[in-house]
Formats: C-alpha cells, sequence, structure tokens
C-alpha cells in the first residue's frame, strides 16, 4: 500500500461522525488548511493525549484557518464517550473501515484487533498533502503546536 506524499491529492472520504452527522472530509477542509488525524481508539492514552491537544488548541488553529478532522474504527458509543471527556470541537468519525482506508492512504493497520495505527496529514486549502507523519506503533504522531507552527512557516513563504 503507497504512502502519501507531500504534493499527493488527499483521497474522498466520507465519515459518519458523532456530532456532525456524515462528513466528507474534502468539503469539510475545502480552502482551508486541513488536518487529519487518524487515532488508534478511544483506549489509546497517547491518542487521547493527541486530540485534547488538539481541541485546546482550537483558537490558535481557528487563527490560522486550520480545521481538524480525525477518525478511528471505533464504534459511535465509544467514540461519543471520549469526545465528551475530552470536549472534542472538530468532527470525530467513528467505525471506519480500516482496510479501505489503509488502502487509499498507507495508513499501517494493526492485525489483531483492527485498528488504524496514529497516522495524521496537514493538507494545504487545495486538498493537497503538505506533511505527512504514519507511525506503526502507539508513538509518533502529530503534535498541535507542531502543526501551527509549520501552517505558519507554509504561509510566511
Amino acid at each position: 500500500m503507497p504512502r502519501l506524499d507531500n504534493g499527493d491529492a488527499f483521497p474522498a472520504l466520507t465519515l459518519d461522525t458523532v456530532a456532525d452527522g456524515t462528513v466528507s472530509v474534502a468539503h469539510h477542509l475545502a480552502g482551508r488548511y486541513g488536518v487529519v488525524l487518524m487515532y488508534r481508539g478511544s483506549w489509546c492514552p497517547y491518542c487521547n493525549a493527541q486530540l485534547a491537544a488538539f481541541a485546546r488548541a482550537k483558537e490558535k488553529l481557528d487563527e490560522l484557518g486550520i480545521r481538524v478532522v480525525a477518525l478511528s474504527v471505533d464504534d459511535r458509543t465509544d467514540a461519543s464517550t471520549l469526545v465528551e471527556k475530552h470536549r472534542l470541537n472538530f468532527p470525530v468519525g467513528y467505525r471506519a473501515d480500516a482496510d479501505r482506508i489503509a488502502a487509499t492512504t498507507g495508513a499501517y493497520v494493526s492485525e489483531s484487533p483492527r485498528y488504524l495505527q496514529s497516522t495524521g496529514f496537514v493538507l494545504d486549502p487545495n486538498g493537497r498533502v503538505i506533511t505527512a507523519v504514519y507511525s506503526s506503533g502507539a508513538i509518533g504522531r502529530l503534535v498541535a503546536e507542531d502543526v501551527i507552527g509549520f501552517v505558519r512557516y507554509v504561509k510566511s513563504r
């Protein structure tokens, strides 16, 4: 499964989300810088910390025109609990098809149980990848403050 490189168009993904109904990632992020966070599941402490940090950074993200969307294979109940626990203020997709998403993005997949490993993308306003972070395990992921600094840098060039 090929990884997405800088300059590649992010594939079309439509997600069932906890609070926003069905969301087309491309439509939601169109015309803005975007962050797509694939997280292992609500049970993962590293994922919880990452998602909570992006929620806390909302004001800085908004100032730069950055929108966030997250997704996992969690069921609706687990995803809803996670959104509520961390007051997540961006669309959170649930019941993602790990194999289909891995086939289109190159994300690593855990075999048993089956879930997506932490994978993150920063997209330009045209929906093209400007950086990607692929992890094959618990650590290694996008950090909100790094994304903010990176987009500031990209916008200043």
